[in-house]
C-alpha cells in the first residue's frame, strides 16, 4: 500500500513539474511573438511604443482594433472558452464542403469580454479564428449595483435594465442584490462571467438553441451598456 502511495506521489510531482514546464513555454513563446510582432497599424504602433497601456485608453481611441497582438500585450490574463463547435455544410459546384463554425468567449472577468465567430474546415483552425473575432470584438462592460434591494455600489450586477439582441434572440438584463448569481442559461451565463458580472437577472425571447445568436445577444446587451450611459 505504501509504495502505491509513493508511486502516485511521484508521479503527481511529475505531472506538476510538467504543467510548470509548460506554462514557462508558453510565456517564453509569448514573450517571442511579441518581439518578433511587426505592427501594421497605427494603434498598434502606438501601443508597442508605449504610448497606449491600457485598454481603455486603445478602445477609446480614434484608431479601429484590428489586430489581435493588441489585446494580448494590453490585457494579459485575457481567459478564453469555446461555447459551441457546429458541422455546417454548404453545396458547391464541386460538390459539397464541409466546415466547422466555432463560437468562442474572451474576458479578464474584470470588464472585458468579447465573442466571436470562426469557420474552417479544420477544427483547431476554426477555434483560433473565432478567438482572434473574439479579442477584435473585446468591449468594455460598465458594472454597478442598480438593484434597489441591494444598494451597495459595487460593481457586481448591471446599473440598470438592458435588452440585447441578435438573430431571433432577444435577452433582457435585470440587476440583481448581491448573492442572487448568475440567473441565466448556460450560454449567457458564461459571457457574463467573462465579463465579470456576479449576479443578474435574465428572461429570454426566440431561438436560444442557436448557441451564437445567444452569446451575441448577451454581449449586444452588455455593450449597450455604456452607449446608454453617454
Amino acid at each position: 500500500m505504501s509504495e502505491e502511495l509513493e508511486e502516485r506521489g511521484v508521479e503527481e510531482a511529475v505531472e506538476l513539474e510538467r504543467i510548470d514546464v509548460e506554462e514557462e513555454v508558453e510565456e517564453v513563446e509569448k514573450e517571442e511573438e511579441w518581439e518578433e510582432w511587426s505592427p501594421k497599424t497605427a494603434l498598434g504602433r502606438l501601443v508597442k511604443e508605449g504610448k497606449i497601456k491600457t485598454m481603455e485608453e486603445a478602445l477609446k481611441s480614434r484608431y479601429p482594433l484590428k489586430e489581435p497582438q493588441i489585446v494580448d500585450i494590453l490585457l494579459p490574463d485575457l481567459s478564453e472558452e469555446v461555447l459551441d463547435i457546429n458541422l455546417v455544410q454548404r453545396m458547391t459546384d464541386s460538390g459539397r464542403r464541409v466546415k466547422f463554425r466555432v463560437c468562442a468567449v474572451v474576458g479578464n472577468k474584470d470588464g472585458f469580454v468579447g465573442v466571436g465567430l470562426g469557420k474552417d474546415a479544420l477544427v483547431r483552425n476554426g477555434i483560433l479564428k473565432a478567438i482572434r473575432n473574439a479579442k477584435l470584438n473585446i468591449a468594455f462592460v460598465e458594472r454597478g449595483c442598480g438593484s434597489w434591494e441591494c444598494n451597495c455600489s459595487e460593481p457586481h450586477s448591471v446599473p440598470f435594465k438592458v435588452v440585447g439582441k441578435s438573430g431571433s434572440v432577444r435577452i433582457t438584463l435585470k440587476p440583481a442584490p448581491r448573492g442572487v448569481g448568475l440567473v441565466a442559461g448556460e450560454t449567457p451565463k458564461k459571457v457574463l462571467e467573462f465579463a465579470g458580472i456576479k449576479d443578474v437577472w435574465t428572461r429570454t425571447k426566440g431561438e436560444t438553441r442557436t448557441t451564437f445568436n445567444f452569446a451575441f445577444a448577451t454581449f449586444d446587451a452588455l455593450k449597450k451598456i455604456a452607449l446608454i450611459r453617454r
